[in-house]
């Protein structure tokens, strides 16, 4: 019988110390709602982040008109598309387009990615023109690539922009 009390009583005690060994292992605690709310916030922001910092580059090779610095912008399958067109009459890096300002104006998550929201300024000869693009960014295996390039929806039907905007070098 004093066996059995002894075992129970230190099985108890056992049982006890159980919660103030789990705080310990970072198993329990308070801080459960808080190591949960930053991975949810950090991919996002990374997300953002890349997206714009790819996007800004090509802003920049467009501008600069530095064909390759734009092509390495773009995710692997867009390459060939790429070497054939850009600087074709309509390509991006034409050489009679000028691109005088260029501008992020919002950042958001699509269905196939970062939806990266631009308005390109573009001359050719004496005219200039505005146009609203929107590129797709998107995870390539350990890194980020424009993976498509649209027509954005004109600046008067837009949402207010969420990000200021960033003219090219």
């Amino acid at each position: 019988m004093r066996s059995t009390r002894r075992g129970l009583a230190a099985t108890a005690a056992g049982l006890m110390l159980l919660p103030v060994a789990l705080v310990g292992c970072g198993i329990g605690g308070g801080d459960e709602d808080e190591s949960a709310a930053k991975p949810a916030r950090a991919p996002a922001e990374e997300a953002a982040t890349r997206s714009r910092e790819r996007v800004q580059a090509y802003l920049d090779a467009m501008a600069a008109k530095d064909v390759a610095a734009g092509r390495s912008q773009l995710c692997a399958l867009l390459h060939d598309g790429f070497d054939l067109g850009a600087t074709g009459p309509n390509g991006d890096f034409a050489d009679h387009f000028q691109v005088p300002e260029a501008a992020i104006t919002d950042i958001r998550s699509g269905p196939l990615g970062q939806e990266v929201s631009v308005s390109v300024s573009v001359t050719a000869g004496k005219r200039t023109v505005v146009r609203p693009l929107v590129f797709t960014v998107t995870r390539d295996g350990s890194d980020w690539c424009i993976a498509g390039e649209a027509p954005g929806a004109p600046a008067d039907s837009a949402p207010p922009a969420k990000v200021a905007p960033t003219p090219a070098s």
